[in-house]
């Protein structure tokens, strides 16, 4: 059994709430073990022998639908995958400290040169960029709020569907799966 991590994309949103209970009861409805959520975001981690992830995203994302009506984004890391997510250094560690806001983005593939390159595109005075494999890395000078960055933004200028939690939540995960503190 392998201890995995699922980003769920829009969960609560467009007038939507799911509680973190119900959401529990959904991942053990469709076969998961030792489910437990992680702050009311959107973050589950359980356990599963699905060899492979890609299929059991699609499987989540189908019960998701199936209890709640409406689609919901699946991306799930395993604890090692995780674990390097929130080691890697993306930009300088004083550019970190400084910073607004510094959040991960994750995707189910990684993009492509023409996706790397709008990206890029969306780069500004407050928003820096990096795309590491399945992640992007998203650092912003000020508060998130005060960017013209978003969601909606990404996803239109690379085609891909992403979600992003603060480095400083996929760190306290991270430590869940393994990583030291």
């Amino acid at each position: 059994m392998a201890r995995l991590f699922a980003f769920l994309r829009a969960i609560n949103v467009g007038g939507h709430t799911v509680t973190m209970a119900k959401l529990k009861t959904i991942f053990e409805d469709i076969g998961l073990d030792d489910v437990e959520t992680f702050i009311a975001s959107g973050n589950v981690i359980f356990t599963s022998t699905s060899r492979t992830l890609s299929a059991l995203e699609r499987k989540i994302e189908g019960g998701l639908q199936q209890s709640l009506g409406y689609e919901v984004k699946t991306f799930i890391r395993s604890a090692p995958e995780l674990v390097a997510v929130a080691g890697y250094q993306p930009f300088p560690e004083s550019r970190i400290r400084s910073a607004g806001a510094f959040c991960v983005g994750f995707l189910a593939q990684p993009l492509d040169a023409g996706a790397q390159r709008a990206l890029l595109g969306l780069k500004s005075e407050l928003d820096d960029f990096n795309a590491h494999g399945r992640e992007v890395y998203w650092l912003c000078k000020k508060r998130q709020h005060e960017s013209k960055f978003s969601n909606v933004r990404f996803e239109k200028a690379t085609g891909a569907k992403v979600t992003f939690r603060n480095a400083s939540t996929v760190a306290k995960l991270a430590a869940k799966a393994g990583a030291p503190a």
